[in-house]
């Protein structure tokens, strides 16, 4: 085993989302795309269906808050269709190619009229390829050019910058973690993940929007100190309050009490119902891979925990552990 360094490179799962966020909400600024337009605008065969056969229309709004229709295969029943169709969640199957899975996600029922709920999905995955599709760039050049370069986040992409410092992946076990080999099944507490962690070493695996950055802890920590600040220099301070202000709220406070959901993250709206000692208005999600962060503009708070360790350190004990730390 080799002691972690402080520039470890990690698979960051997750902590993908905010960052091709902020890459639309720029296209956005220069009027490039519209939050309020059809996915079909850009995706025309992009039209799954209700279960009684209507092809409603999804907005990159629905998309990006999670209020779409469409999920996960993790949260699917394990006889459900996205398991039936064999959709990536973005972590596993090297080499699929990101037309394929959007075809196959396309083929499940959603699970309600979007707007009208709220399930964690999917759909930062095809906002990847609404990116590709109003720019014509590969979703990884886009997110260079609008977010990372500017910010100088030399080790975040969706390939490995340096091999030697990648962090292995490991799995929840008893009486120790065990590293994860190959396809690697994970339960968590809403369901089982499946893992690949070499599927970057692929170039053929799409980049996933949702899961498929690989990056530093030191890089994210100024992704988030730009969030805590006033978005300069990849966002104009409106397109910021847009993504803190709570889009989404009574559907996500049923499964997260307290918690409402903005652009790229969840929003703290009732730390007594949370049972938090964070700020009203706090930012916050993690990464399947074992990470967690928050962002509390009223305390000048940026906290990024990347962990080596799936789930313990995005569902287990010490994310709040961390998190009464540093409030104590």
């Amino acid at each position: 085993a080799l002691p972690m360094r402080e520039d470890a490179i990690f698979r960051l799962a997750s902590l993908t989302k905010p960052i091709v966020t902020a890459a639309m909400l720029r296209l956005v600024e220069e009027g490039r795309l519209g939050l309020d337009q059809a996915v079909t605008e850009w995706l025309p065969d992009f039209r799954p269906a209700l279960p009684d056969g209507t092809r409603p229309v999804i907005t990159l709004r629905q998309l990006l808050t999670h209020t779409s229709g469409l999920g996960y295969r993790f949260l699917d029943p394990e006889d459900g269709p996205y398991h039936q169709a064999g959709v990536s969640d973005g972590l596993d199957q090297p080499g699929l190619d990101l037309d394929e899975n959007l075809r196959r996600l396309a083929g499940c029922p959603l699970y309600f009229p979007p707007g009208q709920g709220w399930r964690y999905s999917l759909g930062i995955d095809v906002v990847g390829r609404v990116l590709e599709k109003a720019t014509g760039q590969d979703l990884p050049e886009i997110v260079a050019a609008l977010v990372t370069e500017p910010l100088a986040m030399t080790d975040t992409a969706f390939a490995v910058t340096d091999p030697e410092r990648l962090a292995a992946a490991y799995a929840d076990g008893m009486p120790a973690p065990a590293r994860m080999v190959g396809e690697t099944p994970v339960r968590s507490e809403e369901g089982v993940v499946r893992f690949t962690p070499d599927r970057h070493l692929d170039p053929a695996s799409f980049p996933s929007g949702g899961g498929g950055m690989i990056g530093t802890a030191g890089d994210f920590l100024r992704f988030l100190e730009t969030v805590r600040g006033d978005g300069a220099p990849i966002l104009r301070e409106t397109t910021l309050r847009t993504m803190q202000a709570v889009q989404v709220d009574a559907p996500v406070r049923a499964s997260r009490p307290g918690w409402g959901f903005g652009l790229g993250w969840a929003v703290l709206a009732d730390p007594v119902a949370a049972g938090s000692p964070q700020s009203p208005g706090t930012l916050h999600w993690g990464g399947a891979y074992g990470h967690s962060w928050f962002v509390d503009p009223a305390r000048a708070l940026s906290v990024v925990a990347l962990t080596n360790t799936a789930f313990a350190g995005v569902h287990g004990a010490f994310p709040t552990a961390l998190r009464d730390a540093v409030y104590g």
